[in-house]
């Protein structure tokens, strides 16, 4: 979408006539623009119409504009400079609205005319499922071309000449055959579980999901509902983490982790140094983990005790009550200090922060035979922390309970949430210290 860069272009558009106020013209723009963007005016749409964005448009550039009147009036010292300053604010307003006026009608006609199309699938064959299908074959505007739905093949309805292309069982081998981008959940027979852990399946999880709400009265959270002709339906979040998102959370990564290097030196430098006193035979301990999409990568941690051989490191589970690890070694256990070394392993971009944590090719495997849903857990890059780490969930607990924290994570996903389940993770080594 252009969306996002026209809106900044009219935005900046007054300095094209002056640079004086520049100062205020970037506040302006960049506040906007992330106010925009939080309240989701950048999401997208499948019904597309400037009157439906316009309440949110104006009461979004009226707060922001507020904003940056108070700030003009404390930092100009004469009457005539904030007034002139407002009327380019003023102007910077009405440009955005204009812009979306073009951006909107641009983004019909393409549609309107199959140059931007995208393949959808329906999951579910029943009355609503059929409605959806008959909408998007009669009406080009929402730029999605119907190819098909899917269901059980014990629940079918497929009224009339309703394509049912293949049960759910197939859905990632059709997903792959139809080249499908997007998936709608209109009301499929099977279970929700079911198939939740079918859309988690690597091929539907990098497809657009959408939803028919299953309470058509209730109102979407954001108050500016999409439909597709009469039929409500919403956006569920994309957990793929690729886009300018995946960039974002990239970024942060790596100024986190070269920050806590350099902040972090001299208790590093200590931890190696009792580390290597106590065993004299190495500090680092490097093991193979699986990250991303099952891409394997070595792991570095301080070492708290040496394994007999190879084996033993890739299949022990836990080495917690080990007679060989030393005090240093436990101390380090217990508060995580052994996993400092891990920052290295992120600015390499084998890590993230945040994220679940990395295990041994051999557990996977085993883990992966045992819980349908613990493979899931590698859609996103591993993390030197996690959701369940700081739930509890540490050491010799439930597996299952370890992947569904996992997912739920990855499913509910933002910036925030990174930063909630580090302040956590810093309270649990001080705790853990403690004991």
């Amino acid at each position: 979408m252009i969306t996002g860069p026209a809106d900044l272009a009219a935005l900046l558009a007054p300095l094209l006539l002056t640079t004086q106020f520049w100062r205020g013209t970037l506040v302006m723009a960049a506040l906007t623009v992330t106010v925009f963007a939080v309240g989701g005016l950048y999401r997208a749409r499948r019904h597309t119409s400037l009157l439906d964005e316009l309440p949110s448009l104006t009461g979004r550039l009226l707060a922001c504009g507020a904003v940056v009147a108070i700030i003009a009036a404390m930092r100009h010292d004469s009457a005539d400079d904030a007034a002139g300053f407002m009327r380019r604010v003023g102007i910077s307003a009405g440009l955005v609205i204009v812009s979306r006026a073009v951006t909107r009608t641009l983004a019909d006609m393409a549609r309107r005319r199959r140059w931007v199309e995208h393949n959808a699938l329906v999951i579910g064959s029943g009355p609503v499922a059929a409605e959806l299908a008959r909408m998007l074959r009669r009406y080009p505007r929402y730029g999605l071309r119907f190819v098909g739905c899917v269901d059980d093949a014990a629940g079918a309805y497929a009224p009339g000449r309703l394509p049912v292309i293949g049960t759910l069982d197939d859905l990632e081998r059709l997903v792959e055959l139809v080249e499908c981008e997007v998936l709608i959940i209109a009301d499929p027979s099977c279970s929700e579980p079911s198939l939740m852990e079918l859309l988690r399946r690597p091929a539907s999880s990098g497809c657009d999901l959408w939803a028919v709400p299953r309470l058509w009265g209730s109102r979407t959270h954001d108050g500016n509902p999409d439909h597709i002709g009469a039929i409500p339906i919403v956006k569920v979040g994309d957990t793929t983490f690729s886009g300018p998102k995946w960039a974002v959370k990239r970024a942060s990564d790596v100024v986190i982790a070269s920050v806590a290097l350099v902040a972090l030196s001299p208790v590093l430098l200590l931890c190696a140094l009792a580390t290597f006193l106590e065993d004299r035979r190495g500090i680092f301990f490097l093991q193979e983990r699986v990250g991303r999409h099952g891409r394997l990568f070595r792991v570095v941690k301080f070492r708290s005790m040496r394994p007999v051989d190879d084996d033993e490191s890739r299949t022990t589970w836990s080495i917690a009550h080990d007679r060989r690890v030393g005090p240093v070694g436990r101390f380090l256990r217990r508060t995580s200090l052994d996993e400092l070394p891990q920052l290295w392993n992120i600015l390499r971009g084998d890590m993230s922060v945040v994220g679940p944590r990395p295990e041994r090719p051999h557990f996977v495997e085993q883990f992966s035979a045992q819980y349908p849903q613990y493979a899931m857990r590698h859609r996103v890059p591993v993390g030197l922390t996690g959701l369940a780490q700081v739930s509890g969930l540490r050491g010799d607990t439930p597996i299952s309970d370890r992947a569904r924290f996992d997912n739920y994570y990855i499913e509910n996903w933002s910036l925030w949430l990174d930063v909630k389940v580090i302040l956590r993770t810093v309270a649990e080594v001080f705790r853990g210290g403690r004991h």
